[in-house]
């Protein structure tokens, strides 16, 4: 059986009994960060004094070699193994590794589940407060300034169409302020909320025209939100 885990997105006491009981239960622990993982195995036992089982493995689950692991997962499935698949933070597969390996899943008529929880996402537009009646994830800000010039584009114009759409977006602090600057340039009018290290002692939210915001300085994890 395969468990597709959510975890927190930064405030371990986001953790849900479900979730740990799940995690501790498996055979393998598939972590995109095996750091990560044991840190998290770590706060399992100290909130809720559950213990890993003794022989489980924890193995590294990334996108370089999520295409090999996945048809040894398979396998391990197959055998009758307990899989749960964990991201560094917030739901697998959602900007994160998970894809191929819940295809080849499907694929081969294998059991599976997902164990819910907070995704950054859903929580920056909440933050947010743009009142619209849909929103469009759009992944990760392209590193190349071309891509980010269609994205932006994109959204521009899917926005005359859907007026009552918010697009929600993760940006790495090295590339936010470029992000900013090409919005200015593209979409000035929008309104911006940059959610920072949400859930986190030093979550910030905040909110303006692009130009007000380009200038400033960032850190932490970063998920955007833009109201034409």
């Amino acid at each position: 059986m395969l468990y597709i885990v959510a975890t927190p997105i930064g405030n371990l006491d986001d953790l849900s009994l479900r979730q740990a009981k799940t995690i501790v239960d498996s055979d393998i622990l598939l972590a995109e960060d095996t750091r990560s993982a044991f840190i998290l195995l770590k706060a399992i036992n100290q909130r809720f004094g559950l213990i890993a089982r003794v022989n489980q493995v924890v193995r590294s689950f990334f996108k370089e070699t999520e295409y090999k692991k996945s048809f040894e997962t398979i396998k391990d499935l197959e055998s009758g193994k307990t899989v749960s698949l964990i991201s560094e933070s917030g739901m697998p597969l959602i900007s994160d590794p998970g894809g191929q390996l819940i295809k080849e899943v499907i694929k081969n008529g294998l059991d599976y589940t997902v164990i819910p929880g907070p995704t950054a996402l859903t929580t920056a537009y909440v933050h947010s407060g743009f009142l619209t009646k849909n929103f469009m994830f759009m992944g990760f800000v392209p590193k190349k300034q071309n891509e980010l010039n269609n994205l932006i584009k994109k959204i521009k114009e899917i926005s005359k169409i859907s007026t009552e759409t918010a697009f929600i977006m993760y940006v790495s602090i090295y590339r936010l302020n470029d992000t900013l600057k090409i919005m200015d340039q593209l979409i000035p009018d929008a309104n911006i909320c940059i959610c920072r290290e949400m859930t986190k002692k030093f979550e910030e939210i905040i909110r303006g025209k692009p130009k007000d915001l380009m200038e400033k300085k960032y850190k932490g994890e970063i998920t955007i939100v833009i109201k034409l």
